[in-house]
C-alpha cells in the first residue's frame, strides 16, 4: 500500500463524514511525511471499513538483487522494493539506483560494486546515509553528497563496498530543475 492510495482512503473517510476538516488536514500531513509502512498504516486504524481496504501490509524485500550491466543503461526507480543486498557490475555502461520514492522495507542496503569503466549513481532522499569506506578506488572516483540542512532520523542505510577502476560511483540527492533552482535564489534588489 503506497501513500497514494492512504491520502485518497482519507479523503474518501472525510467525505463520508467520519473525518473532520482538521482531521483531515492532520492525517494528510502525517501521510505526506510518513517515512515506513507502520507510520501510514495508524493514520486508517480508527476506520474499520478503510482499515481492511488499505491492508499496509511492507512487502517482502528479496535478499539479493544481481545488476550486470556490460555497454548499456540499467536502471531502478519509481516505486522498488528496495532488496536487502545487491551485486551490481557495470563494465562501460552506466547504472542508476534511484531511492527517492523506492519502498524501503529493510534498514540496510548492502551493496556490492565493480564498477570498471562505467558509472553507478544512487539518488537519494532525506534519511538516506550512504558508506562508501570500504570502498577500493583505482584509477576512478568515489563522490557522496548528503542533502543540505537535513534533520530527518535515517531510515535507511546503505553500505557499499567492493572496487572502482576508471570508472565513477556517486551517491547524491536528486537534480533541481531550472525553475527550482531560480525559486531557490535570493533575491536583492539594489
Amino acid at each position: 500500500m503506497d501513500r497514494d492510495r492512504v491520502v485518497e482512503l482519507l479523503r474518501v473517510a472525510a467525505g463520508d463524514g467520519r473525518l473532520t476538516p482538521d482531521e483531515l488536514d492532520e492525517r494528510l500531513e502525517a501521510a505526506l511525511t510518513a517515512r515506513t509502512y507502520s507510520e501510514l498504516a495508524v493514520l486508517t486504524t480508527d476506520l474499520p471499513a478503510l482499515a481492511q481496504q488499505a491492508s499496509l501490509v511492507a512487502p517482502e524485500a528479496k535478499e539479493l538483487v544481481r545488476i550486470d550491466c556490460g555497454s548499456g543503461a540499467a536502471k531502478r526507480d519509481g516505486q522498488w522494493v528496495v532488496p536487502q543486498r545487491m551485486e551490481v557490475r557495470v563494465t562501460s555502461g552506466s547504472v542508476r539506483l534511484d531511492l527517492t520514492r523506492a519502498i524501503i522495507a529493510s534498514p540496510v542496503l548492502t551493496i556490492d560494486a565493480d564498477v570498471r569503466s562505467g558509472s553507478l549513481v544512487i539518488v537519494t532522499r532525506p534519511g538516506i546515509e550512504v558508506d562508501t569506506d570500504d570502498v577500493a578506488v583505482r584509477s576512478g572516483s568515489v563522490r557522496v553528497r548528503t542533502h543540505r540542512g537535513s534533520a530527518v532520523p535515517a531510515i535507511l542505510r546503505v553500505q557499499v563496498s567492493g572496487k572502482v577502476t576508471s570508472g565513477s560511483f556517486q551517491a547524491r540527492p536528486p537534480r533541481r530543475s531550472f525553475l527550482q533552482w531560480l525559486l531557490g535564489r535570493t533575491l536583492s534588489y539594489d
